[in-house]
């Protein structure tokens, strides 16, 4: 087929509605642009056996930068799927973008040699999915091609331990190769500034705009590069560092706890039992089933390794109670969440729950804060991060305990990174996200399932030791801070159709929001685009607070309210929905949870019912 051709069958089909606008104007390019010459054949076999849907799925747009990064389905052809190309795009980009701050600063330097840039540096590590290596290797070729230094760490590795690296090395940026928790068919790259951050504003949209006007990817063989010096295998010393910056954040030596730690067929391998080995704890089981490095995830309910559904965690719960654990925790493929599951009771034998988020970070704040406080190192100065959609229970717990909260974030861990950055990391004491992402000390920039595991096993320890078991504990903050309960829920809506969809849904939700949630009014709007908080009858003032795609819809009674954005990395909606029970209203904590539990049904039926409308 002659690419005339092609482009009228292309342009027939766009008059059919098999494919949509965008995906018109990206395939003519990739036919016709002597940059994408090695992809036209096998986009020439898509149009030739009349693959529309599959054009348009990953040709419709071109993939985003979003809260963590370019992620997608991997696809070996597309602009909207993870493929060599957009791989090789981002990279270029990255190194087109940091080349031209360079050179600036060479200009600005008087001490710089005319015509000189700075030595420029990247640290790359990858996780365990398909492709990861390859695309890892990818990276470096095309980075060392535009001058670039690389501290590579060979053989998978967490995404907090690249943050490290990247800081450890004193790297100009960093590029971990990971799509996190979803599913076997995607990845990703996240990319990460000097500062061991994911990428923040001005930064992002440098980047994103060279990536946009890349037409030329410099490109050399990985091997070459190696036996040149250029790419340095760096795991040995990055690895023995990471685990002792890791190590140093104990803020306990009990260790009398059973545990049964699972990566999910993840890189946790490789930081979570390094670390609690080197700490002391001396009763870890490794679960079996989940322990083998996989793209695949085979052994995961939905082959999706992601610990915030609770699902995965019912197999080794009846483990467990058959085997006398005490805690169960997991990390997702890229180790930077964790996830748990605990006895109700000291019984282990006796019923058990997996934990929210939410939970686990208020757990932890008030451990960290606690040993702190008893250790004489906390002070008025110090302050807790979280974003928006995290639970409120972690600002009353710093409250009480006296110290800042800086909540007022927009979702994605980067934000948590820039404001330590912003605020003095001297005086950080701990950050959280409600989706299961953990974070103290100073020695990385994103949230880190390794650190998490190693103070929720130092709390399990502690407990034990008092006779109780976590969820105990959670009850007794229950009962001081009132009773909090929180769920998240996503609604998928993939392809072009389904960015409409989101669209729509968002514009619904700030225009035409529902008057009433659950039997509660709806009394308050915060639109986090437009900047301001508007109410049922028409009054209007500036919303002070971040910039971003997020909407709050606040409800009569106090503390209940749920906010709706779309996913920066997935084709998802996401609904956060907030319930909450004062301490002095609460008369039997179990009447209280049971009350509580029906009201986070109701809000989720009537946001569902009404997202359904659009």
């Amino acid at each position: 087929m002659e690419t005339a051709e092609a482009l009228k069958l292309i342009d027939q089909a766009h008059q059919d509605g098999r494919l949509t606008e965008g995906a018109v104007e990206n395939l003519k390019i990739w036919l016709t642009d002597a940059s994408y010459e090695s992809y036209v054949p096998q986009v020439m076999e898509h149009i030739e056996e009349g693959k529309w849907q599959e054009l348009d799925d990953v040709f419709w747009t071109i993939i985003p930068f979003g809260t963590g990064g370019r992620r997608g389905k991997m696809y070996p052809i597309g602009s909207n799927a993870i493929n060599a190309r957009t791989i090789g795009e981002s990279a270029q980009g990255l190194a087109d973008y940091l080349l031209s701050l360079s050179s600036i600063q060479a200009v600005n330097d008087s001490e710089a040699t005319p015509g000189e840039t700075p030595k420029l540096s990247c640290a790359i590590a990858y996780d365990t999915r398909h492709r990861s290596r390859e695309f890892a290797e990818l990276c470096s070729s095309i980075l060392v091609a535009n001058g670039f230094e690389i501290f590579f760490l060979d053989g998978h590795r967490s995404t907090p331990e690249l943050s490290f690296a990247i800081r450890h090395k004193n790297c100009s940026c960093g590029i971990m190769v990971t799509a996190s928790h979803n599913p076997p068919s995607d990845n990703a790259v996240k990319v990460y500034w000097s500062t061991g951050g994911q990428l923040l504003p001005p930064h992002d949209k440098g980047v994103i705009e060279r990536v946009k006007n890349v037409t030329h990817i410099k490109h050399v063989e990985f091997e070459d590069a190696l036996k040149e010096g250029k790419v340095t295998y760096c795991q040995d010393e990055v690895d023995a560092a990471f685990v002792k910056a890791v190590s140093e954040q104990s803020l306990t030596d009990k260790r009398d706890v059973k545990i049964l730690y699972s990566p999910l067929h993840g890189v946790g391998l490789t930081a979570v039992k390094p670390v609690l080995d080197n700490v002391g704890f001396e009763q870890i089981e490794v679960y079996k089933p989940q322990a083998e490095p996989s793209g695949d995830f085979p052994n995961v309910p939905g082959h999706v390794s992601n610990p915030e559904n609770k699902v995965i965690f019912n197999e080794m719960i009846t483990y467990c109670q058959e085997q006398g654990h005490d805690l169960i925790m997991a990390t997702d493929p890229d180790c930077d969440r964790l996830g748990c599951a605990a006895p109700k009771t000291s019984d282990t034998s006796g019923p058990w729950s997996a934990m929210t988020g939410n939970q686990i970070g208020c757990l932890l704040t008030e451990y960290i804060l606690s040993q702190r406080q008893a250790k004489g190192t906390l002070s008025p100065d110090h302050y807790l991060i979280k974003t928006l959609v995290t639970t409120k229970m972690i600002r009353r717990i710093g409250d009480q305990y006296g110290v800042k909260t800086y909540g007022n974030l927009l979702v994605g861990f980067k934000w948590i990174g820039g404001t330590m950055d912003d605020k003095g990391p001297e005086k950080f004491v701990f950050g959280s996200e409600e989706s299961h992402g953990y974070l103290v000390g100073q020695y990385a920039r994103d949230k880190d399932g390794a650190v998490a595991a190693l103070l929720l096993s130092e709390l399990a320890a502690e407990v034990k030791a008092e006779g109780q078991s976590l969820h105990e504990k959670l009850d007794s903050l229950y009962w001081q801070y009132g009773y909090h309960a929180e769920n998240t829920i996503s609604v998928v809506m993939p392809g072009s159709e389904g960015m409409s969809r989101m669209k729509a849904l968002m514009s619904q939700f700030r225009e035409a929001p529902p008057e009433s949630i659950a039997g509660m009014k709806v009394v308050k709007s915060l639109d986090y685009l437009s900047q301001t908080v508007k109410t049922p009858e028409g009054a209007s003032e500036p919303l002070d607070g971040p910039k971003g795609d997020l909407v709050i819809l606040e409800l009569e009674e106090e503390g209940n309210y749920f906010a709706v954005r779309p996913s920066g990395t997935e084709p998802k909606v996401k609904f956060y929905i907030f319930t909450y029970m004062p301490p002095e209203q609460i008369a039997d904590m179990e009447d209280t949870k049971k009350e509580l539990a029906q009201r986070l049904a109701q809000i989720e039926n009537d946001v569902r019912q009404f997202a359904n409308t659009i």
